[in-house]
């Protein structure tokens, strides 16, 4: 029988790939044969990134940036250059800045409307461009895959980052929106979906979970207390969900926004 998991030799983008979830999803991604295109704006940790994939398979690292268009044309002709095609991409750059983030002791009144602004640029506009430039090659193929990356803060208002889950529930509705527009115009096998990770400790949103000393914030205890699985999530928790939506085992998945939260989102009391 066809292995329905089976990438080896897709050429696949991630956008973001030297993040903690990049580098992890792109490691795995290269064990399975895939052949990996890391963008990110930061060479000296791509170069090494590079270096440590090409050990595993084919990889290239191209210092991006994910709100010009014009570096972005630039990334894709290197791309064609190199592997000659593109069949996957995964738009995980994105990001939240302290301006966006309403502290305990501040309101709404308080927000920073220019890193809102940012914000919403890297995570919604940062999503909008990759796809914008790099989908062609995939409508040309008739065939492709795209993830995003969602948030849990896009299902449920949470408090304080209301600028990143703006940004968010608009990647959710945008995902959504493209899963109809590829598939009708350029073809069914063309789909889009998204991601919708829980909560993972990440360099972003260390200094919101943890203290100075390692122990978890009270927003922290109160996540887990609210998660039905009792903790953080691991990035390779991520790999499975990820496999699945640009392997052909979902090619009757599109429009579909894929829930790892631990139980997060259906927690009641």
């Amino acid at each position: 029988m066809k292995n329905l998991f089976d990438i080896k030799d897709k050429v696949i983008v991630i956008t973001g790939g030297c993040g903690i979830l990049g580098k992890n999803i792109a490691n795995y991604l290269a064990e399975q044969g895939a052949k990996i295109v890391i963008l990110d704006r930061v060479e000296e940790a791509g170069r090494e990134l590079e270096a440590e994939l090409n050990r595993k398979s084919k990889a290239l690292f191209l210092v991006t940036n994910v709100l010009n268009k014009e570096v972005l044309e630039e990334n894709k002709k290197a791309i064609l250059e190199r592997f000659g095609t593109i069949d996957v991409l995964l738009n995980a750059a994105g990001g939240n800045m302290p301006g966006a983030t309403i502290a305990p002791d501040k309101t709404v009144l308080d927000l920073d409307v220019d890193a809102f602004r940012k914000v919403v640029d890297l995570n919604l506009f940062g999503t909008v461009l990759p796809t914008m430039v790099f989908v062609d090659v995939m409508a040309k193929n008739k065939k492709g895959a795209i993830v995003n990356f969602c948030s849990e803060s896009a299902l449920r208002p949470l408090t304080r980052v209301v600028g990143y889950g703006s940004a968010k529930a608009a990647i959710g509705n945008y995902t959504r929106y493209m899963a109809t527009e590829l598939a009708t115009k350029f073809s069914p096998e063309l789909r889009v979906n998204a991601i919708v990770p829980g909560f993972l400790l990440t360099n972003q949103n260390r200094a919101l979970l943890t203290n100075p000393d390692g122990s978890y914030t009270d927003r922290a205890k109160t996540i887990i207390a609210h998660t039905p699985c009792g903790r953080f999530a691991e990035p390779e928790e991520l790999f499975g969900t990820i496999h699945y939506l640009i392997s052909d085992a979902s090619s009757f998945v599109t429009g579909a926004l894929s829930v790892v939260d631990g139980g997060f989102d259906a927690f009641s009391i």
